[in-house]
């Protein structure tokens, strides 16, 4: 029986991440993720991933990890969504930290956990779970061939590639500084979460072993716990934008004590809330391996993009004028938001994955 209610632990685990993102993460330091020379994040991750540990909370303790679970890294992303944080969690810690430990690379594995190194899944971050991949090959001189719109790559330490071979689809290693490796950065809509195209040109590469269950498992891992950062996003945009309408006053009255007011924040109200249970219901599938896990992963994301994108308009439309400038914080949610809608696939791609769950024919 599912339990979607925050224990001691997750709560404990909440505070710590939002105290350090408050105190090192302030809206106007990610914003200068924008910059022309933009900040560098590392030192936030360093602290994120070894001192409180959450790069390896999906690493069992023998491995150095924390052996928590997808609960735990859920409410990671939540205070990531919260925070817009440019921290690459989703693109190290469980993307290339599940593929690589379902894969059985526990020296990778345990150097990930302990924040020793930093991984990016080289895949398209747009793949949703069952997309073929593998658009890179293995010759006798090392790999060849390129990947789109990686996630994390440019801050990666290590890529890990889920390569064509001859017997089918293997999973490699591969540093990011290593000979014939390109990495070439992106400009996104989303910059705290930056993007890059990587190519491969006879570069040396070390064997992991076959990767479509790792590499599906990793999709479907991150699938299912995106959703808590699109909660995240829409709670900080509810919760912001209700604060603003107790204060902002209109003809010597508080804008939310207008009726059109009060109905656009109760029905947001109402579906910020219904994420919330759809999010929580897929992190808890999935840290349970419940049968209903896919299931749940794609109704959490057909459903919680779209709320966070609501949320986030609606706070820079209630902002007023405010809203629009770029000095306040809403734009950062707004382009998170909107990112994220196409991340592991669109609500469109997900509905159609949960027909085919659920046998639903198409007509």
């Amino acid at each position: 029986m599912s339990d979607l209610l925050y224990s001691d632990t997750e709560e404990a685990l909440r505070d710590s991440v939002r105290h350090l993102f408050a105190d090192r993460c302030p809206s106007e330091s990610v914003a200068r993720a924008y910059d022309p020379e933009p900040q560098d994040f590392s030192g936030i991750w360093r602290t994120l991933a070894a001192e409180l540990g959450v790069a390896g909370l999906l690493v069992p303790e023998s491995l150095g990890g924390a052996g928590a679970g997808a609960r735990e890294a859920a409410v990671v992303m939540e205070e990531i969504g919260r925070a817009a944080a440019p921290v690459p969690f989703l693109s190290s810690a469980l993307l290339a930290t599940v593929a690589l430990l379902r894969a059985g690379d526990t020296e990778t594995v345990s150097a990930l956990a302990q924040g020793e190194l930093t991984a990016a899944l080289a895949v398209p971050l747009s793949t949703a779970p069952g997309d073929p991949v593998g658009t890179v090959t293995r010759g006798a001189d090392g790999l060849s061939g390129s990947v789109t719109s990686v996630a994390g790559a440019a801050e990666a330490d290590v890529l890990v590639v889920p390569v064509a071979g001859p017997d089918g689809l293997e999973l490699h290693t591969v540093s990011r500084a290593a000979a014939g490796v390109e990495v070439s950065p992106l400009l996104a809509l989303d910059m705290t979460r930056p993007l890059a195209n990587v190519s491969f040109s006879a570069a040396d590469s070390s064997s992991v072993g076959p990767a479509d269950g790792p590499v599906a498992d990793a999709l479907r891992t991150g699938a299912a716990l995106l959703a808590s950062e699109q909660l995240g996003v829409a709670q900080w945009c509810f919760e912001t934008t209700l604060e603003y309408a107790k204060q902002r006053k209109q003809f010597g009255r508080a804008i939310g004590s207008y009726q059109e007011i009060k109905h656009r924040l109760a029905d947001l109200w109402f579906e910020v809330s219904a994420a919330t249970a759809a999010a929580r219901y897929a992190a808890d599938t999935c840290a349970r391996g419940d049968e209903d896990a896919d299931v749940a992963a794609a109704v959490a994301q057909a459903y919680c993009s779209g709320v966070a994108v609501k949320a986030a308009e609606e706070c820079v439309q209630l902002h007023g004028g405010i809203g629009m400038t770029w000095e306040y914080p809403a734009h950062l949610y707004l382009k998170r938001a909107k990112s994220d809608q196409l991340i592991f696939g669109t609500a469109y791609r997900h509905r159609a994955r949960l027909a085919e769950l659920v046998d639903l024919p198409p007509n």
